[in-house]
């Protein structure tokens, strides 16, 4: 596969004094598939070039370790570091806090896109001229051109509709299967080495049409629920107990649903387990109020649904992502076989790291529980039916 040149230019390394068997080795740092990845690159090219120049003597070893620190220069970003971008679809509330979390946190530039025009540019600007109270140098840009986007390492995709009234389930199925469909077709040209995270709803059914649209390897493809609904497990938890979150740990497994399953003896307070710390009749509340998490807040907005939650989500997987971090996190990730579901798309626990989902791990589950897990993951495939009825087969 031919790629782009990346920024990195050698023009200049030439009145260094490179020679001409030095050179053309050089320039092979201008075929990196990504830009934004050129370290690891750089440090295998410059150690292979670097042994078979022993030979031609010590001007040479030196001039190409001066180029080596030269291209690293022009290889980084401000503070000296390379600049990840992350590419957030849709400017509603749930893109646009997306976007902010991203640069709070300093993990990326960002670029929003949408079709609406002035929106994501309005935002946009505003978010950067918070930059400078918030303390971070991420780059900000609103945009209605996709081809903005290129080069991205995480591409999120917030785009789509709410359900309105009157509009039946299968309406909003076509309708954001059809935007979903359109924005992965656009992102992946321009970002193939790019990681997709799918935040538009039904999630589970939207992160299984990402992954066929793009035709990337399912590493790659990662949907946001189970750090959503896990999130509000623990913010509930500690709201009962009146303990702090930050000790809270909690897993929520299955589809981003009425058929999510939240586990509590997987679930704890500093190690403590919570069946240790409530009776079942509160757990099982708490359980229910999770499951309606979402709901709850739609009904409390009258207008609108959560965007905060959500965006922080997904804002914690972009950090694992980028920053390689190995986190065990419950994500919507592709079953091959574990936990006995094929071919779906459903939350459970998924190592992250910069190359996307590492790997699923397995817990020991009771019958009880998989038979809650499969029944949900079955819920999807059903959807996933339905939705391959409404659309041009994917």
């Amino acid at each position: 596969m031919d790629h782009p040149p990346t920024f990195i230019d050698v023009k200049p390394l030439r009145r260094f004094g490179l020679d001409k068997k030095t050179v053309p080795l050089i320039q092979h740092i201008q075929y990196f598939p990504n830009p934004h990845r050129v370290f690891t690159e750089l440090d295998y090219f410059f150690r292979q070039t670097e042994l078979m120049l022993k030979q031609t003597g010590t001007r040479a070893l030196a001039m190409l370790r001066f180029a080596n620190i030269a291209a690293r220069e022009q290889a980084q970003g401000p503070g000296g570091f390379v600049v990840n971008k992350v590419t957030v679809v849709g400017s509603g509330f749930v893109g646009a806090t997306v976007a902010q979390y991203v640069a709070d946190k300093d993990l990326a530039d960002v670029v929003v896109v949408d079709i609406l025009e002035g929106i994501p540019q309005g935002k946009t600007l505003d978010m950067m001229q918070a930059a400078p109270i918030n303390g971070h140098d991420c780059n900000l840009i609103g945009t209605n051109d996709y081809a903005d986007t290129k080069n991205s390492d995480i591409v999120v995709i917030t785009a789509g509709i709410a359900r309105k009234p009157g509009m039946s389930r299968d309406d909003l199925l076509k309708i954001n299967a059809n935007i979903v469909k359109e924005v992965a077709e656009k992102t992946v040209k321009l970002s193939p080495d790019a990681i997709f995270i799918c935040v538009t709803n039904p999630l589970d059914v939207m992160t299984y049409l990402t992954w066929k649209t793009t035709k990337l390897p399912t590493s790659r493809v990662i949907g946001m629920a189970g750090v959503l609904d896990s999130a509000r497990f623990q913010a509930f938890i500690g709201m009962e107990l009146g303990y702090s979150v930050e000790d809270i740990k909690a897993m929520v497994l299955g589809g981003h649903g009425d058929l999510m399953v939240p586990f509590p003896r997987f679930s704890s307070v500093n190690g403590v387990p919570i069946t240790e710390l409530m009776t079942p009749e509160r757990i099982q509340a708490l359980v229910a109020r999770t499951r309606d998490g979402g709901a709850e807040i739609v009904s409390l907005l009258k207008s609108g649904s959560a965007y905060y939650a959500p965006g922080a989500s997904v804002a914690h997987m972009v950090e694992a992502i980028l920053k390689d971090k190995n986190r065990l996190l419950p994500c919507a990730v592709y079953a091959d076989g574990e936990y006995g579901l094929k071919d779906v798309y459903v939350g459970l626990p998924a190592v992250l790291g910069r190359e996307g989902m590492k790997k699923i791990v397995e817990l020991k589950l009771t019958a009880e529980e998989l038979a809650a897990l499969k029944k949900s993951a079955d819920s999807i495939k059903e959807n996933v039916d339905q939705m391959n009825k409404l659309l041009v087969a994917v």
